[in-house]
């Protein structure tokens, strides 16, 4: 994996998370489904930084179990659903870190501003970082030829403080969305997305 000036001067995973392997904040990093996406939470392990991913997981148990063992020893993998939210909040509560793919649609979640159009969105990142007070932070993965990639993980979004905890939900959730939105159409041949992403 190589490093990345992205849209300017942009630290690179290596100058941010150096030094990071106890860093003093908690963070969530978040993707979406671009490129190798599954990259970014094998680079965290290996930057010695403790992190649980969130994922849906397959609708065949068997199917899931074989995916994990693939995984290998990436960190520890939280399954989507009833559980999810608890063992995210116990992650966060020891001391350990969060990643997860913000570019998936959710039924039952907030309005978002995505491409121009309001596209519902989990508030599960923002609701987590607002409430722990955690650094969030975007990783994207670029598919260069072959077996390369390109790395990059970009300075915390500021976190939204007016004290109407749903505004600033929303807003925080915007500006994840803003920066999908900014890589799918730098580079829209590597984003991944089969479902419809919007109501109509």
């Amino acid at each position: 994996m190589s490093s990345n000036r992205a849209g300017g001067s942009r630290p690179t995973a290596s100058s941010i998370w150096t030094g990071r392997s106890r860093p003093a904040r908690r963070m969530i990093i978040f993707s979406g489904h671009l490129a190798n996406w599954e990259i970014g939470m094998l680079a965290a392990v290996q930057y010695g930084i403790s992190v649980a991913q969130i994922y849906p997981a397959a609708n065949n148990p068997l199917v899931d179990r074989m995916i994990i063992r693939f995984r290998g020893d990436a960190g520890q993998l939280i399954p989507k659903g009833a559980v999810a939210a608890r063992r995210a909040i116990a992650t966060l509560r020891c001391g350990a870190h969060l990643t997860m793919l913000a570019d998936q649609k959710m039924n039952d979640g907030i309005p978002v501003p995505f491409f121009g159009r309001p596209a519902m969105t989990a508030p599960a990142l923002a609701a987590l970082a607002l409430r722990y007070d955690c650094d969030v932070l975007p990783a994207r993965v670029e598919r260069l030829g072959g077996a390369h990639f390109r790395f990059t993980v970009f300075p915390p979004l500021p976190l939204p403080r007016t004290g109407d905890t749903h505004a600033d939900a929303a807003a925080l959730m915007g500006e994840v969305n803003a920066v999908l939105e900014r890589w799918v159409r730098d580079r829209p041949e590597q984003s991944f997305w089969v479902h419809r992403r919007w109501p109509d």
